[in-house]
Formats: C-alpha cells, sequence, structure tokens
C-alpha cells in the first residue's frame, strides 16, 4: 500500500514514513490533511477570547531562542505583583476574556507562593475565568529550586484553581538539540513525565513543537510521535501547537528561516501524523496572521484566539504584542471562507459566528 492510500485509509504512520511525507508536493499534503480536518469539524474554525499574561521575564535558564528573559544584567527586568496581575484579570475579564493563559520566565527571585498565590488570587476574585497556567519547563525549575517534587506541584496547582497546562517548554524532543538550544532546561522525558501526571489527575493540557531553527524534519517526526505515544496511554492533549521559530533579538543565529510551503507542510504533517490529538492549532501570533488563515486548508482547525495582549514571542519580533480585536478576528475567518466558533478553553463551543 502506497503512502497516499495508508493516510485515506487511516494507517498509522511510522518515523520514516513521517519522513517521507515531506516529498510529496504541497497540494497533495493540503488536500490529504484537509480530508481529515473535514471529516472532524466540517467548516468550522475554532479560537477563544483570552489574554496572555507573562508575570515575569527574570530567568535562571538562558535559551539560544529566547528574547523575552531578561539576564542578570539586563536592565529592563520586571516581575509583577498580585495587585498588578489582578488589575490586568480584571479588566480582561470586562473586556470578555474566558481563559488567562499564564506563562513566565524561571524567576530564582519568586518562591512557589508567588505563583499558586496568585492562581488563588485570580480564583477566588473570577471565579469562571478559565486559568490555563504553568509549562512543564516552569514546573520541573520550581522543583529544582525548591526541593519539591513533580506531584506535589501539580497538586499544589490543581488546589490553587489552575484548570488546564499550556504546552510550552517542549521545544523539540531530540536530546542533542535541546542540548544546544536550552540545556539545563527540563529534558524532553521530564516534561512527557509531568504532563503524564496532569492527564493522570484527570486534566488536559496542550502540547507545542518549536520548529525552524536548527532541528532536521527527523527531529519534527520523532517529536510528534513521542507526544501521540503518550495521548494513546493518557488522551489528555486537546490540542498540538507548531511553533514557528521566530529569530529577532536572541542567540540562535538562524539564517535559513523556513519557508511558508516548509511551515505549511508542517501543519499539514502534523495533522496526518497525530491521528488521536483532537486540534491542530495555527498560532497566529508566530505564524503570522495571513499563513494561519491558509494554515485551515492545511488542516488546523484551531487559530488560538484574540490574546489582547503578548510578551514573549513578540520579543522576538512576532506582530502579537497588542493582541487582534475580536471582530477583525472573525471577519478575516469568515472571509478565509471558514465558520468562526468561539470555544472555552476545553473546546466547548460557546457561539457560532
Amino acid at each position: 500500500m502506497d503512502l497516499i492510500q495508508k493516510i485515506r485509509n487511516k494507517v498509522r504512520l511510522t518515523q520514516e514514513e513521517g519522513e517521507a511525507l515531506y516529498d510529496l508536493d504541497l497540494y497533495t499534503l493540503g488536500e490529504l490533511a484537509d480530508a481529515i480536518r473535514k471529516e472532524k469539524y466540517g467548516n468550522k474554525s475554532y479560537f477563544n477570547i483570552n489574554r496572555h499574561l507573562n508575570p515575569t521575564n527574570v530567568c535562571a535558564d538562558i535559551c539560544k531562542f529566547c528574547a523575552y528573559s531578561a539576564s542578570r544584567k539586563n536592565p529592563n527586568q520586571y516581575t509583577m505583583t498580585h495587585e498588578q496581575i489582578l488589575d490586568i484579570v480584571k479588566n480582561s475579564e470586562q473586556l470578555g476574556a474566558k481563559e488567562i493563559h499564564i506563562v513566565s520566565a524561571h524567576n530564582p527571585n519568586d518562591g512557589v507562593e508567588w505563583y499558586m498565590g496568585a492562581f488563588r488570587k485570580i480564583k477566588e476574585q473570577f471565579p469562571d475565568l478559565h486559568i490555563k497556567a504553568m509549562t512543564a519547563a516552569e514546573i520541573d525549575f520550581l522543583t529544582r529550586e525548591y526541593g519539591i517534587s513533580y506531584d506535589d506541584v501539580i497538586d499544589l496547582m490543581i488546589e490553587s484553581g489552575v484548570d488546564s497546562m499550556p504546552g510550552g517548554g517542549a521545544e523539540i524532543f531530540d536530546e542533542k538539540v535541546r542540548e544546544y538550544l536550552c540545556k539545563g532546561k527540563v529534558t524532553s522525558e521530564q516534561w512527557i513525565e509531568i504532563h503524564q501526571k496532569w492527564h493522570e489527575r484527570g486534566k488536559q493540557s496542550n502540547a507545542t513543537m518549536l520548529f525552524g531553527h536548527v532541528e532536521t524534519r527527523a527531529h519534527r517526526i520523532d517529536h510528534m510521535i513521542r507526544l501521540r505515544d503518550l495521548q494513546d496511554k493518557t488522551g489528555g492533549f486537546n490540542a498540538f501547537i507548531p511553533l514557528v521559530y521566530q529569530r529577532d533579538n536572541n542567540f540562535l543565529k538562524v539564517k535559513d528561516f523556513p519557508s511558508g510551503q516548509e511551515i505549511l507542510k508542517t501543519y499539514a504533517i502534523s495533522r496526518i501524523m497525530l491521528d488521536n490529538i483532537p486540534h491542530i492549532k495555527a498560532y497566529w501570533v508566530t505564524a503570522s496572521v495571513n499563513l494561519a488563515l491558509i494554515a485551515q486548508e492545511f488542516g488546523c482547525d484551531d487559530l488560538d484566539g484574540t490574546i489582547e495582549k503578548e510578551s514573549i514571542q513578540s520579543a522576538a519580533g512576532a506582530a502579537s504584542s497588542h493582541g487582534m480585536d475580536l471582530n477583525d478576528f472573525v471577519a478575516l475567518i469568515k472571509n478565509s471562507g471558514f465558520q468562526p466558533i468561539e470555544r472555552d478553553s476545553l473546546y466547548n463551543e460557546l457561539k457560532a459566528y
């Protein structure tokens, strides 16, 4: 049976077959991924009304691809107080946000209580807001810094009101690539272990992959297969987010940036390879709005959300620092031929436009 027939017959692909997908032409890949998307979701394109909140940029780890974190000598360090965090959340909630997405640097000056206290206060004042917070990298940092177990941090998160976990910190799972990109940060096995523990408590999370830097296509396929294997065990991932590497203001001197075709192929291949992860997200922040809209025809059924403000990717050149107006977002999806569906953080449909 040839590769295309295997995909049409829903036969699960191996590492070698996944790599071979890149040799197919763009339109064939798009057609195959689009068929999978249509069977699952028809013409629907999901988004949510959310606010990204990045409470500190002081970081103990040094990742070569990061333009957000502030080293010890950086004059632009900041750490928000709980009061500042709550003011932002209050304003976002009044603007209609249903989710607060909280991701920080690994700040050695702020203890477990700074994190958990913030979550508790948000949940007390805004009980209906979904808190998506703490990447596996942040959880690993807290365990290293304070000598507590993954289980203890995860239980504290749940007790403090965290509803789901973002997928950050995965980067590329290959350890040689990680050694070069982000030595000392959470390992691939630890990232998988943390998400498995989260899922075993009945909670859901996202998964990411940072691509377009020094990794190979084979590394990307390996990354997807490891996520697929964990999903077979737990079923806890609700979305996979291929993040396009942002090249400004960091120490990773990448000269060969992936073409639009390479990015679209990677989206399509994600949809084909990850037969057990429901949603594939074209995160417009890293892909650009225009490419994310095209990605809807290459297997992606989710565009993330309005975001309102975002500091991490925009520090590296993404055009996301002030989010996207809701009406503009809806109009863009409609004009690209899809039906905008506002969802909650766990993909329950809230409103069809």
